[in-house]
Parts: structure tokens; C-alpha cells; sequence
């Protein structure tokens, strides 16, 4: 494998945002996908975290199909559903950004674990970060299905061997966290100025 399993995100999110500095629908999405992989080698642990965000990225996509011109821009979509009414829908475009954005959040805060407590197993940078992100957004069922979850991670030292490919593992998830967090803060400031950024799961 060339480079890392974070190499194909590491390019895309150069074409994120448009000339105009506004957060492109697709190259987003994309972004999303291209992380898919690198949970893919978390296994059972992250199945949930996996169908979470492969769902959301569908759901947006779909969306964005129906109408690339009007939905080029990612928060378009969700400046529709609010114009309709429609944003606090479960099956909204809207929750669809919010829960892909704070799936993100967590991985992002799982890898910045792994970057910054080189002893940690992997099953306590994953309940750390879980603690920090998604819990307070969790009802009891989601929070203790993931609690199950986590204690199926994977031995630290294989996964980082697997994910690590020919490229320098920890350089790469440095620059994955300090280039996709700020694009995760501004989905949620948006989110925020529109009233979403505080829904709860059911």
C-alpha cells in the first residue's frame, strides 16, 4: 500500500471547500468515505460507527444526486430542510450532517488519542474519545451498545502495523486530525446558527 490507509483523505480534503471558501457537498462526502477503510480494521468494534457513518453518507448523497446544481453546497441542503421544515426529522438530510459530523468528531478525538498516549490500549483511546464526543449525545441503549463494542478493539500494536502500510503513520494522523477538525467545528458552528447542534438521538 502506498503511503497510509490516510492518504486518499489527506488529498481530498485539499478540494473540500470551493474558491470561495464554502464547504463542497461532494468532496466532503468523500472525505467521509475515505475514512471507511481505516474502520473497516477496527472490525466488531466500530461495526456500529461504520453503518453510522456509511448510512449518513448515503443519505446526503442521495440527496445531493437529486440535484447537484442546488445541493453543490453542503449546508444548501440543510438551508432547504430548515426553509421546509423539515430539519428535525430523523431521516433529515440535516441529522444525517449532524450525526456523520460528531461520528467524525469521535474518530478524529480516537486517533489524537492514539497520536498523543502512545501507551493507551486501544480500548481505552476508544472509550476516552467515546466519553469526550458521541456519549452525552447517546440514550442508554446506544451508549451501552458501544460500551460492548469498544471492549472488542483490536490489539494496538496490529492495528497501527495494518493501518501504518509504507508511510509514516503518526505524521499522517497528525495531519488528519489538525486538517479535519476545523472542517468538523464549522459544520457544527453552522449547525449551531441554525438551531441543530443540539439534537439528541432518540
Amino acid at each position: 500500500m502506498e503511503g497510509t490507509v490516510f492518504t486518499p483523505a489527506l488529498e481530498g480534503m485539499k478540494h473540500v471547500k470551493s474558491e470561495e471558501g464554502e464547504m463542497l457537498t461532494k468532496p466532503f462526502l468523500e472525505v467521509c468515505k475515505q475514512i471507511l477503510p481505516v474502520i473497516e480494521k477496527f472490525g466488531a468494534a466500530m461495526a456500529l460507527v461504520k453503518s453510522d457513518i456509511g448510512g449518513n453518507v448515503s443519505r446526503l448523497e442521495s440527496k445531493y444526486s437529486s440535484n447537484p446544481s442546488e445541493f453543490d453546497h453542503l449546508y444548501s441542503m440543510v438551508r432547504a430542510e430548515v426553509a421546509a421544515k423539515t430539519a428535525k426529522g430523523s431521516s433529515s438530510c440535516t441529522n444525517g450532517l449532524l450525526w456523520l459530523t460528531r461520528a467524525m468528531d469521535f474518530l478524529v478525538e480516537l486517533f489524537r488519542n492514539l497520536l498523543e498516549h502512545r501507551d493507551w490500549a486501544m480500548s481505552q483511546a476508544c472509550s476516552d474519545s467515546y466519553s469526550k464526543t458521541l456519549k452525552k449525545w447517546h440514550g442508554w441503549l446506544a451508549s451501552s451498545s458501544f460500551t460492548v463494542a469498544m471492549k472488542l478493539a483490536p490489539d494496538r500494536k496490529k492495528f497501527m502495523d495494518v493501518i501504518g502500510g509504507s508511510g509514516d503513520i503518526y505524521a499522517d494522523i497528525e495531519k488528519f486530525c489538525t486538517t479535519f477538525s476545523p472542517l468538523l467545528e464549522e459544520n457544527h458552528k453552522f449547525l449551531a446558527s441554525v438551531g441543530l447542534d443540539e439534537l439528541k438521538a432518540s
